[in-house]
């Protein structure tokens, strides 16, 4: 896959100014520590981060439409000297505008290759799991096919991507991407199996449950995450 070329954009550039200018360097050594980071912080919280950027994205007259936030979006994760702009970048994609767009499916997928953390990934699976939503019969495949993916970050995604939808779970969908991941080694993986179970057994405890018991294989992590927050059998 080719990445997308980052284009000039104003949008990006004002996002990219507002963050520089509330750094925090006192904070940003331990963010880059707690998050195994290579890329520096500038010490701006998360939740900051979403903030300024969506006030500006909002107050910008006039609104900006698709084409300008796909371009603010590439422009600030491609160009990122500091990860706060990849979380700017992962905050536009919840405008409104940015939503559900099955046209976007390359974007939200480099995202989640090239941030190559649980981070980004985690914040990609709401955007993946409203594309399913929106557009299940083209992107049931999808999943599927990025739950054998060499990339374990696409397969975690594909593991994670209906955690919100409770009862609308295609479990169908959720067996066969945890049976395509339930014996890899990696603790992301096996970690996103026992949150998905755990998430569904809040709707349907039985299921879950004899999930668990049909599916030896399931590690022990996946197998006590899963299991969690199930009531005791009557």
């Amino acid at each position: 896959m080719t990445p997308p070329s980052p284009l000039p954009s104003s949008l990006a550039d004002t996002i990219r100014a507002a963050l520089v200018a509330a750094r925090n360097p006192e904070k940003a050594p331990g963010m880059q520590a707690y998050m195994k980071s290579t890329m520096p912080f500038l010490g701006v919280g998360l939740w900051d981060t979403r903030k300024i950027t969506l006030a500006i994205a909002r107050a910008a007259q006039p609104a900006p439409d698709a084409d300008e936030v796909r371009d603010a979006v590439v422009d600030l994760w491609c160009g990122a000297d500091w990860r706060e702009e990849r979380y700017a970048a992962q905050a536009l994609l919840t405008l409104p505008v940015a939503r559900a767009r099955l046209d976007w499916l390359d974007l939200h997928r480099e995202i989640i290759v090239t941030g190559d953390w649980w981070d980004h990934t985690d914040e990609a699976m709401h955007r993946i799991g409203e594309l399913l939503v929106a557009h299940r019969a083209e992107m049931t495949p999808v999943l599927l096919a990025w739950s054998r993916e060499p990339n374990r970050w696409l397969r975690r995604s594909a593991v994670i991507a209906q955690l919100e939808q409770k009862a609308a779970t295609d479990t169908d969908l959720l067996t066969a991407v945890i049976e395509a991941n339930e014996a890899d080694p990696d603790f992301f993986l096996r970690k996103a199996i026992g949150w998905a179970l755990r998430q569904y057994s809040r709707t349907d405890p039985d299921w879950v449950r004899a999930f668990v018991e049909v599916h030896p294989g399931l590690s022990p992590l996946s197998r006590r995450e899963a299991t969690k927050h199930l009531p005791s059998p009557a």
